[in-house]
This record gives C-alpha cells, sequence and structure tokens, in this order.
C-alpha cells in the first residue's frame, strides 16, 4: 500500500513495519511466547496482501523501476551525459546506471576493443550506480548488457547521450552516440540516441538542461511504452535537437539525408610528433604527419549542403525541428541498386568468363 504522494508508504505502516522488525532481532522470555504468539496471528489476518508484498519488497531492498543504462561518447564529465543523468534520476522513475568512456570517443564509430583489456571504474553520481570505461561506446554497451558489471543483462531502455552535435546524414557513421544505441539494439534492447546541434561561439553548456527538458517527455513515454511492449521494434530512435532548444518548433519524425561533414585535416611540421612530443631530425626524415583537429568539436568542418527537404533530419533540424529517426540495423542498398548490380554482375561475368578450359 503506497500513500497519494511520492510513492510512499503510509506513516503508520512505516512505524508498524519498524517494529516488527525490531522485535524480530529481541530474545523475547519464555513466558512471552505465547502473547507473541498471539499478536503475530492477528498480524496474519489483520494486513492486508498488499502490505506484506511491501514488507517483502522493503526487506529485500529491490528496486522495482524500470532500470535505464546511460552511455555517450564524449565521456562521462560530459555536461550532456550529466544533466541527462541528473534528470533522469531527479525524476525518480528510474533506476539509473551508468557505463560510459573514461575521456572523449567521438568520432569512434562502431569500434569495438578487440584483444585488449578494459578497465571498468566506479565513479560517484548521485543517484545512479555509474562506471567509466577505457573503451568505446559500443564496448561500454556490451559490457553494460553482459552481465559482468551490473546484475542485470537487459534494462528497460539504452540512451546514448546527449551529444555534442548533431548527427545528422552520413556522420551516423562516424558517430559514437548512434554506435552505444545501436549496440543495444543489436542485443535485443530498445534504445535511443540523443544530440544537440551544438554550434561554436553561439552554444553554451547550458542548452544541455534546456535540452534535457524537450527529450525528457519522449524518453518517459518511450521507457513507459517499452514496460507494455508498444515501443517500435527493429530501430533505434535517433533524435536531433536544435541549437536553441527551448525556441524548438516541435518534433517531426524524418528520413537520414545524404549530408555529411568534410573532415578538418590539419597538416603537422616533421619536427613534432601527433602527441606534442618533439623528434629530432633524424628521426621524422622523410615522414609526412598529419592530424585531425585535437578538438573534438573542431574535428569535422561544418556539413555541406546535402538535401535540406524538411522530411530529412538535416533539413529540418536546420529549421528548429526536433528530429526523430528511425534507424535500423541493416545497410541494404535501395532497390534500384540492387537491380542495378544485378544487371551489371551478369555482364562483367559474361566478359570474364573463359571460353575454353
Amino acid at each position: 500500500m503506497t500513500s497519494g504522494k511520492n510513492g510512499l508508504l503510509p506513516p503508520s505502516f512505516v512505524s508498524n513495519l519498524q517494529n516488527v522488525l525490531k522485535n524480530r532481532k529481541i530474545e523475547k522470555p519464555p513466558e512471552a511466547e505465547e502473547q507473541k504468539h498471539q499478536e503475530e496471528e492477528e498480524a496474519k489476518i489483520e494486513a492486508p496482501a498488499e502490505e506484506k508484498t511491501c514488507i517483502e519488497d522493503l526487506e529485500r531492498n529491490e528496486d522495482l523501476r524500470p532500470i535505464v543504462l546511460v552511455t555517450n561518447e564524449d565521456g562521462i564529465e560530459a555536461p550532456g551525459l550529466k544533466c541527462l543523468v541528473e534528470a533522469l534520476v531527479n525524476g525518480g522513475r528510474f533506476n539509473v546506471h551508468v557505463c560510459a568512456p573514461e575521456s572523449d570517443k567521438s568520432g569512434s564509430g562502431h569500434c569495438l576493443s578487440v584483444r585488449q583489456t578494459l578497465v571498468a571504474s566506479s565513479v560517484g553520481i548521485k543517484g545512479a550506480t555509474a562506471y567509466e570505461v577505457s573503451g568505446t561506446p559500443a564496448d561500454c554497451v556490451s559490457l553494460g548488457l553482459s552481465g559482468a558489471l551490473f546484475p542485470w543483462k537487459k534494462p528497460s531502455m539504452v540512451i546514448s547521450g546527449i551529444n555534442k552535435g548533431s548527427d545528422c546524414g552520413y556522420h551516423i557513421i562516424y558517430s559514437g552516440a548512434v554506435a552505444g544505441a545501436r549496440e543495444a539494439l543489436m542485443s535485443g534492447v530498445p534504445s535511443i540516441a540523443i544530440s544537440l546541434n551544438w554550434k561554436k561561439d553561439e552554444s553554451s553548456d547550458s542548452d544541455f538542461k534546456e535540452a534535457v527538458e524537450v527529450c525528457l517527455p519522449l524518453i518517459y513515454a518511450a521507457v513507459q511504452d517499452t514496460e507494455k511492449d508498444l515501443f517500435p521494434k527493429g530501430c533505434l530512435l535517433k533524435v536531433d535537437i536544435p541549437t536553441h532548444p527551448s525556441a524548438n518548433k516541435g518534433f517531426r519524425i524524418t528520413g537520414q539525408s545524404t549530408s555529411r561533414l568534410t573532415s578538418n585535416w590539419q597538416p603537422v611540421t616533421l619536427h613534432r610528433h601527433l602527441s606534442g612530443k618533439y623528434m629530432s631530425k633524424e628521426q621524422s626524415l622523410g615522414i609526412q604527419l598529419a592530424q585531425l583537429s585535437q578538438a573534438a568539436s573542431a574535428a569535422f568542418s561544418e556539413h555541406e549542403l546535402g538535401e535540406m527537404d524538411d522530411d530529412l533530419d538535416y533539413g529540418a533540424l536546420q529549421q528548429g525541428f526536433v528530429t526523430i529517426t528511425p534507424l535500423g540495423l541493416t545497410c541494404n542498398a535501395e532497390l534500384d541498386a540492387h537491380t542495378s548490380v544485378a544487371s551489371w554482375i551478369t555482364t562483367a561475368i559474361d566478359q570474364d568468363a573463359p571460353t575454353s578450359l
């Protein structure tokens, strides 16, 4: 039985429960045994079944709320993840767990750390059970769902984000945030990848709090419908939030565009190593070095103009909509491409086939 406020047990019930638990630890004299037995029998008759269930749950210290696993690509200290986890914890609806990279893994795609030993370290995040991992977002989700780190293998939902920078168009191939959600989907766990359309000299960390407020109703609805087996199956949801979250024009279901980012490669002098350490002239002779911009948010230039249709992720996001793009696991080409390849392969084989053995 619960009270109407905050799901708390009635004070009288809690008081009675505390007395019961206290009395269990106290040795009763023989003359009190008969009275104790009589009280227990009366309690069995008077206590409703719902209260008995509450007692059992309380004694086992079970948390029956839906489990949500949070990861990201920007690292466990990133403001986007911190704002999201704080909101989920404060909402009180979920049992929140975190498994995220110990450092920024932007652009890591769906990379797995094969034949490497990963280190998972406990991290203090108020209200959540959290670990930082010396791996990629895909590593984190795979480890989190393995049963080796947490006492469960299948949470209600995996949420990846909130990522610093949009994941529109072809950029989903590079995105560690999308990869984290995809890894969950591959394991049969519903997932959402959330990104904020961060713009240099315009965006600030406070925008992540606004972004959380925008996407929180979607998360609540998604987990609720997952529990009811109503959440869409066979896809993850990629959510991109506009630069000014609180001024968004609403949610829009979109397809994936063909917009892309241009890699911002920078030349490096021959006398300087990528890590910042200097090499002698003899060591570096004949070697040409280059690196992507060290700042993750500047590693790629702005999106090249692709389709600006408002039914595709990039165009709708630029117009101020919160875009929701369903993504699947397969990478099948369009039907026209299948027809074209079938025609080509037949001709190619006929041309190159030997006329005789």
